[in-house]
């Protein structure tokens, strides 16, 4: 018998402690005594500067970009005692998280041991006196500043975690560009550190100077007169979106999210996403659900990706190329929603074998030669074929009548443990 496969080599010990801005003066003492008994430490310069020269660990500054050095980092100091330097608490957007995941990936059977410090969220509430679980927090560190469109409502109060000096101007173009410059921004600079600073505008005529790139953003969300609500149901208005009129309407966009069922972490495959309103919408279900829209026409791809960045999504993947063809790379599917492209030979047949036992699969037609299939469907796997139709009051001379908008018949089933393929 062969011996079973050790574990990647890796540091005999590894701790993971969250300094703030005050450092080494604001640390508990295991957090001190961690740092003291490390032989390597390692952090941003910043956050290594803080520490006294007590600590006689080596300092090895993390280099850019930080993921993809991970792995070979730690393995570079195995068998030595490791500590890693972390603003505030290291598991809230910190490297605490990267580093869990990448010794998972490595094969790693343990955690480290993590220190926490409070967070700059925690920080932030205490000051303003807002109830931390009240409060949502976004973080534009390695992300678009887009991200932040999706949580704007009227009388929200949002937390942003900066990039830099540079953030706050940007978050306040953003607002004006969503129709909310009337927003109060309160830039709270070093927390918790002697440098600590608090500085306040609105989102309408921001001029202030970049200022400490150690900075968290507080918005007391406002919306300006006239700018049209978006809700955080499905059924966004036809309006929000930019398109040529291949878009799933309003009042069939929300039965068919209804009918996806999006949850969170769930991967949903979007084919021919048109104007992209079924991704944007799965996404902006929960922050952590995910999507990729396909799309062959490459001027819609263009739009899609708009679409997503000004609704808050702008981690939606877009994939230009026609499916079935353009399926073959992408990751397993927990729901697939097809809106176009029904008729294009093996497109169900691949979409169908995607899905894993429980996944979701919906189709939309208008056309009679794709209802036929999806009839056929119907009748070997079952769901729900359901015909959808739609009707506006519109004006006829000086009365009101109906005009009803082409019918959608839409098929939507749940893929069993076992059946045909």
């Amino acid at each position: 018998m062969s011996p079973a496969p050790s574990a990647p080599a890796g540091p005999a010990a590894l701790t993971v402690v969250g300094i703030g801005a005050e450092g080494w003066a604001g640390l508990p003492d295991a957090s001190r005594q961690a740092l003291h008994d490390a032989e390597v430490l390692i952090g941003g310069a910043r956050q290594l500067a803080l520490l006294p020269a007590a600590c006689p660990g080596e300092r090895v500054p993390w280099p850019s970009p930080l993921r993809p050095a991970v792995a070979g980092l730690l393995a570079a100091h195995a068998g030595r005692r490791v500590a890693v330097l972390a603003s505030g608490d290291p598991m809230f957007h910190g490297i605490g998280r990267t580093l869990t995941e990448v010794l998972a990936e490595t094969g790693a059977t343990t955690v480290p041991r993590v220190l926490p410090h409070p967070s700059s969220a925690s920080h932030a509430c205490a000051r303003l006196g807002w109830p931390v679980e009240d409060t949502e927090v976004i973080t534009v560190v390695g992300r678009p500043v887009e991200s932040v469109a999706r949580a704007l409502y009227d009388g929200r109060r949002l937390l942003v975690l900066s990039a830099g000096a540079g953030t706050p101007a940007e978050v306040a173009a953003l607002l004006r560009a969503h129709g909310f410059g009337p927003t109060r921004i309160r830039v709270l600079e070093q927390l918790g550190g002697p440098g600590e600073r608090i500085t306040e505008g609105a989102a309408d005529g921001w001029d202030l100077p970049p200022g400490d790139p150690l900075n968290v953003l507080a918005l007391d969300c406002a919306r300006a007169p006239g700018t049209p609500a978006l809700g955080t149901v499905p059924g966004l208005p036809d309006s929000a979106y930019e398109h040529d009129g291949q878009l799933t309407k309003r009042q069939v966009r929300a039965a068919t999210l209804a009918a996806l069922a999006p949850a969170p972490g769930e991967l949903l495959w979007d084919i021919g996403g048109g104007s992209g309103s079924i991704a944007v919408e799965w996404l902006r279900a929960h922050r952590s659900c995910r999507a990729v829209s396909v799309e062959r026409d490459a001027v819609r791809a263009e739009r899609i990706g708009r679409n997503a960045r000004t609704l808050g999504v702008p981690a939606l993947r877009v994939v230009h190329g026609a499916a079935p063809a353009a399926l073959a790379d992408l990751p397993t599917p927990d729901a697939v929603f097809i809106g176009g492209g029904l008729t294009a030979p093996g497109l169900l047949d691949a979409c169908w074998a995607a899905l894993p036992p429980g996944g979701r699969l919906v189709a939309n037609t208008v056309t009679l030669e794709s209802e036929a299939l999806l009839a056929d469907r119907y009748r070997r796997h079952g769901g729900d074929l359901v015909r959808l139709a739609v009707s506006h009051a519109v004006p006829v001379g000086g009365f009101t009548g109906w005009r009803q908008a082409m019918p959608v018949t839409q098929w939507a089933a749940v893929k069993p443990a076992a059946g045909p393929a």
